[in-house]
């Protein structure tokens, strides 16, 4: 009979996506749990080519004998609203500080794009929780 494999561990890392090198924060949060290190790099690579570029999460699950397995989530809302802004980091002040503008539609598809990871049943919901994340960084939406 053959041994079952066994979750030691799960680790969630934000690696851009297409970039990812040994360097930290992959090398240091695999290499205490004995993942070749190298192998997770070239497949998270290949998988996450499509994307190049934007910063996505990981869920990387541990096994006992040292083999993993890893889903690739969406992007984060805040990263896929800067894109859309196209600005490069969120306001200091965002109550009175306003540093770009999203539309409805910018948001529609944004809502797409996170879906799957989201917890909300319709799309109205989900386009106001995105719109909550935009009002938070100082980004305003606009019709």
């Amino acid at each position: 009979m053959a041994k079952q494999k066994q979750v030691v561990t799960t680790v969630k890392v934000q690696i851009t996506a297409g970039q990812a090198t040994p360097a930290p924060p992959v090398g240091t949060s695999l290499g205490p749990h004995g993942v070749n290190i190298g192998q997770f790099v070239q497949q998270f690579n290949e998988r996450t080519r499509p994307l190049m570029g934007t910063v996505v999460p990981a869920l990387i699950t541990i096994y006992n004998d040292r083999s993993f397995e890893f889903v690739v989530k969406s992007p984060p809302a805040a990263v896929l609203l800067k894109q859309a802004a196209q600005v490069a980091k969120g306001a200091a002040n965002p109550k009175t500080e306003k540093i770009g503008k999203v539309t409805k539609a910018q948001l529609l598809d944004i809502v797409k794009t996170k879906q799957e990871d989201m917890n909300v049943a319709n799309p109205e919901a989900a386009m106001r929780v995105i719109a909550g994340t935009a009002r938070s960084m100082g980004i305003e939406v606009v019709d």
